[in-house]
């Protein structure tokens, strides 16, 4: 038992299952049969595993595993993306795969497997839909477009049903080209059992999240929420095989939460962030454990896959209601699975109401609804939307009476200029400011 132990830990059951699931789709992702695409997969609609032959990659699970395994390596590739002019404003998991492209290998030694046509990915953060333009100029591959929407303030129902409309445009083009280029036929029945597959993880995250909020202490902590929320979104595999997955760390969270199985057993310091970590610099998570502090994770992580949580009215947390078409909706044709993956909210699902996401208050609800005591927030010098409206959110936290503490690095996928010394040195100032030392000091 560690100095200052409150609670029951116990090793986390599905650990096993997760290192299988991660290390096959590692595995399909070299497969040098498939054609391997860059870009857009769709949390709701996996429409590259619905061709045969087909693998749909993105650079920011592959970017920050280089980073997180060997850092040498990931060091290396982004050399390779600047002498070629590329600067090192650009977002870390950018400058990883295209200098493993430039240098023709992974880190394990393996062929890099080029791509052959891209997809870039319209996010929040606008170096997303650069990420095709390297790979399609590394030699001629198609490109396609999948544009998303957005606008802020009430909603507006006849521009949203244009935004549909054309989002809905984009991606039956996309698909059709593809069965032209390729040759390939689309499986629409296995469009709709992975598309199903989807919303069915979907809810036994938000139930994983909600346990993680709700309860003290914390039966999961980020530092394992992030090696498996990936998995049936941006990593994807067997369907059968993901949902009784997500089934099986939902049961597993929810009796460590009945029975007080804490993530933490010193925990007394619940603590809140933004964007994902630098992934090389994890062991600050297991640092700042010496002082009963866990990190519940971020909108990043919960809300990339369950949307956003709120207090509801009566005090209870749930998820925050969004329009969506109804579960008997039939699906006859590629164009009714399109609509209903994107739901009627033209700004769903990935951005999920993008006024709320981005908005200052927006962390305050979070912090609040996961019983923070403080906040970590990084600026990143990379990746622009990744610091989006960052200093306000601090000044909202702090009216608000959360603990904030800023750092500066250049961004998750990158190290170079993250002072992992000096981070480590302020957090103990930090902590012992509001009254915290060391447990074993």
């Amino acid at each position: 038992m560690m100095k200052g132990q409150i609670w029951e830990t116990r090793p986390l059951e599905f650990w096993p299952k997760a290192k299988e699931i991660r290390a096959k789709w590692t595995k399909s992702v070299s497969d040098p049969n498939l054609i391997v695409g860059q870009g857009n997969v769709h949390y709701h609609l996996d429409w590259g595993a619905a061709y045969p032959s087909i693998k749909i990659v993105e650079d920011n699970p592959i970017g920050s595993m280089m980073s997180y395994t060997d850092e040498i390596f990931a060091r290396k590739a982004r050399l390779a993306s600047e002498i070629r002019g590329w600067g090192r404003e650009l977002c870390g998991y950018v400058n990883n795969c295209w200098g493993a492209q430039f240098l023709g290998r992974l880190e394990d030694g393996s062929p890099f497997p080029n791509r052959k046509f891209v997809v870039p990915f319209p996010c929040l953060c606008d170096q997303h839909t650069k990420r095709g333009q390297q790979v399609r100029d590394f030699e001629p591959v198609p490109q396609w477009a999948l544009d998303q929407s957005v606008y802020h303030g009430p909603r507006d129902p006849e521009r949203e049903e244009a935004m549909l409309d054309h989002g809905v445009y984009c991606q039956l083009r996309m698909m059709n080209d593809i069965e032209r280029v390729f040759g390939l036929k689309l499986d629409e029945e296995k469009l709709i059992e992975y598309m199903s597959a989807a919303i069915e993880i979907t809810q036994y995250f938000k139930e994983v999240s909600i346990l993680m909020a709700d309860t003290k202490p914390s039966p999961l902590s980020v530092k394992e929420l992030y090696s498996i929320f990936t998995i049936g979104g941006l990593t994807k595999v067997d369907p059968i095989e993901t949902v009784a997955f997500w089934k099986m760390v939902r049961d597993e969270v929810k009796w460590r939460a009945d029975n007080q199985i804490a993530a933490l057993g010193t925990e007394r310091y619940r603590w809140v962030e933004h964007h994902p970590p630098s992934w090389h610099f994890l062991k600050y998570y297991r640092y700042m454990e010496q002082y009963g502090a866990i990190c519940l994770g971020s909108p990043y992580c919960h809300r990339i896959n369950c949307g956003c949580l709120e207090r509801k009215p009566d005090g209870h947390i749930d998820h925050r209601d969004m329009l969506s078409y109804p579960d008997d909706t039939p699906l006859r044709t590629r164009e009714d699975i399109i609509r209903f993956s994107r739901t009627p909210d033209a700004r769903d699902p990935h951005h999920q109401k993008m006024d709320d996401f981005i908005r200052p208050l927006a962390l305050v609800e979070f912090a609040d609804v996961f019983q923070a005591d403080g906040v970590l927030l990084p600026v990143w010098r990379a990746g622009v939307g990744c610091t989006l409206t960052r200093k306000e959110q601090a000044i909202r936290l702090r009216k608000a009476g959360f603990n904030v503490w800023h750092y500066e690095g250049s961004q998750p996928g990158d190290r170079t200029d993250l002072d992992e010394k000096r981070v480590l040195d302020n957090l103990d100032s930090w902590m012992e400011s509001q009254g915290l030392r060391k447990l074993e000091d």
